[in-house]
């Protein structure tokens, strides 16, 4: 068993002894619910956000809002669910705070993937990368993370068919783009 799976399976066993301990501002258990949960929570940023810094940033930013919100958590679920949606939450948020790139770098960027499209050949992280960052945002959600369109849509403050249409067109890009490396 490792470190991780052991620390994961610890937590489990007294997640209301952490929690009550962590609450009470014990640093020991605040660094218990990091060390269990700072993994997950560093993938799942990873896969909504592209770079590994603002996986970083998510990561920081998510355990500070667990510090900072510990007295809130109300039990009602698991522990590791109310850990996984502030930090989705941290991730969409550093997403829309990263839509400074202007258009034209947007345009020029869309005529290389067009000049590279023939040749690419790509698995599944390629073609996940090629996504807008709210569409990846969505399948990551939706298909990896169990997330319902509803719950989505109040992460993003959109609508539930806002959701679905993003997921749809993502599949449909995807299924396209795995497509070509099949042919190719």
């Amino acid at each position: 068993m490792t470190g991780t799976q052991l620390m994961d399976s610890y937590l489990l066993a007294n997640a209301e002894s952490v929690v009550a301990r962590a609450r009470a501002g014990d640093e020991d258990a605040l660094e218990e619910l990091y060390r269990a949960f700072e993994a997950p929570v560093y993938n799942l940023a990873r896969r909504i956000c592209r770079t590994t810094e603002d996986a970083e940033d998510v990561l920081q930013e998510t355990f500070f809002e667990v510090c900072r919100s510990i007295g809130r958590y109300r039990e009602e679920g698991s522990l590791w669910g109310w850990v996984r949606t502030i930090a989705a939450s941290k991730a969409l948020m550093r997403l829309r705070r990263n839509k400074y790139r202007d258009t034209d770098e947007l345009q020029e960027e869309a005529v290389g993937q067009r000049r590279e499209d023939t040749a690419l050949r790509m698995d599944l992280e390629a073609a996940l990368e090629r996504l807008s960052e709210t569409s990846r945002a969505v399948v990551w959600l939706h298909d990896v993370e169990g997330y319902t369109h509803d719950e989505i849509a109040g992460m993003m403050g959109k609508t539930p068919s806002f959701s679905k249409s993003q997921l749809a067109r993502a599949h449909q890009r995807l299924r396209r783009w795995l497509g070509e490396e099949v042919e190719g």
